[in-house]
């Protein structure tokens, strides 16, 4: 304004708009066609640089693909991206944006957030609920093995069994993110959560009306407490002032769905990459059966204790994560910063990128997002993952139903699908007495 009095212009720098917006729609054509989203924005990209900006219907969108860049976001700028738009669609399947994801910035985010971050997904609650994520992996892998004895009865032959993992894994992860949310065994009625938000909120409502029944109990109060008593143990101090607009059941409700959402494509979809990389790259394979058969030997099965000693395995699940992050993105694909990008090659976390955490902002690889909205479920997610990747890789024999690789090809969606199924040949290289005590 005082340079506009005085007659000045002050040149405006404007960020480079991609061509080829449309009437009404913008860009959106680019987005729906036979080419995946995030293959069209890295081509744009390279046509217009580290930042530019793309219209999706009237909204303008900021494209960013550099890490200085993204750091400038998540860090000097933080609190302008921290928001979220209110819709129609979120206003009906979030609880009224009572589900943190989706919950515009203000003191309602700021405490779910806070109570989420520091009681429900704190490394000494994970920590706690370990042993749930340990039976239900050793419930599944039981099944696996079951089914091979009965081939083997039945075929009179040592054969192995076909399995299409990435269903495995999907229910799998169901299991276990249904259990440490609710403390229930996954029944029928789940099936129906994945078709609308009525279902989650009745199975939900039915949850919580047990979990207060149960609070006279007092190993329950006491015990490893599930996310959903968590929650209610947290909430039943705090006023109704602290959260405005919502009632407490429904920020419980809200929160537990927000927590389910999150935890089953995004992990399973990680494991079902990070096997078919194995797969393509048997030298890998082998150094990480190696190494498990080093720390922790045949003897007994490998826990989420012994994460700590096999770091390539880490290695394999950081690459994992840079080549086909749960949400795609083109930043782990830098040339500048990752050397032969396209490449599976685990060794860079253990030499030139060793000191790289996917859990802090280490703005070259961001899995989990950053700033204020990074994903707090992260250590929960790779304690899921390094498990089930060791156990599998501890008991079975695992090869490629054929001499062909593995189809590495993405399917377009909110998440990073694998296209085809990932269909793995499994027989078991421990003792029987291993899948079966304590089962």
């Amino acid at each position: 304004m005082i340079k506009g009095k005085r007659g000045k212009r002050e040149e405006k720098r404007e960020l480079p708009q991609a061509k080829g917006a449309w009437p009404i729609v913008g860009h959106l054509h680019l987005l729906g066609g036979s080419q995946l989203p995030h293959m069209v924005l890295g081509d744009l990209s390279d046509k217009y640089g580290f930042i530019f900006t793309i219209k999706l219907g009237v909204h303008q969108v900021l494209v960013v693909s550099n890490s200085e860049m993204a750091k400038e976001c998540f860090t000097t700028n933080d609190k302008i991206f921290a928001t979220r738009p209110k819709t129609e669609a979120m206003k009906l399947l979030a609880y009224n944006y009572a589900l943190f994801a989706f919950a515009p910035y203000g003191d309602y985010w700021r405490q779910v957030r806070k109570i989420t971050m520091l009681e429900v997904l704190s490394q000494r609650r994970v920590e706690m609920l370990g042993h749930i994520r340990f039976s239900e992996l050793r419930a599944s892998i039981k099944d696996i093995f079951d089914a091979w004895v009965e081939k083997k009865e039945s075929e009179h032959s040592d054969k192995v069994i076909q399995v299409e993992m990435n269903q495995w894994f999907g229910n799998l992860m169901l299991n276990i993110m249904v259990k440490i949310i609710s403390g229930k065994d996954v029944g029928g009625c789940i099936k129906a959560m994945k078709n609308i938000a009525k279902d989650f909120d009745n199975i939900f409502d039915i949850w919580l009306k047990e979990h207060k029944l149960e609070r006279e109990c007092v190993e329950q109060r006491k015990g490893c407490q599930v996310f959903m008593h968590a929650l209610i143990s947290i909430l039943e101090g705090d006023s109704k002032g602290d959260f405005p607009g919502f009632e407490h059941d429904t920020i419980i409700k809200a929160t537990c769905q927000q927590l389910l959402i999150a935890g089953l494509d995004t992990t399973s979809l990680t494991l079902t990459w990070a096997l078919s990389l194995l797969l393509n790259n048997p030298e890998a394979l082998q150094i990480v059966q190696d190494e498990i058969d080093e720390h922790v030997g045949r003897d007994r099965l490998v826990e989420e204790s012994d994460l700590k000693n096999l770091v390539y395995l880490d290695a394999v699940i950081k690459e994992t994560l840079r080549l086909y992050p749960a949400g795609p993105l083109s930043l782990q694909r830098d040339p500048n910063i990752w050397p032969d990008p396209y490449e599976f090659r685990p060794e860079r976390f253990l030499t030139s990128h060793k000191d790289i955490d996917v859990k802090e902002n280490h703005f070259e690889l961001l899995p989990f997002g950053s700033g204020r909205r990074i994903c707090p479920g992260a250590l929960l997610a790779l304690q899921s993952v390094g498990l089930t990747l060791a156990s599998l890789i501890q008991q079975f024999v695992l090869q490629k139903p054929s001499n062909e690789p593995i189809d590495m090809s993405e399917s377009p969606g909110l998440t990073n699908n694998k296209a085809t199924p990932l269909v793995v040949l499994l027989s078991p290289r421990l003792s029987s007495s291993m899948y079966c005590a304590g089962a």
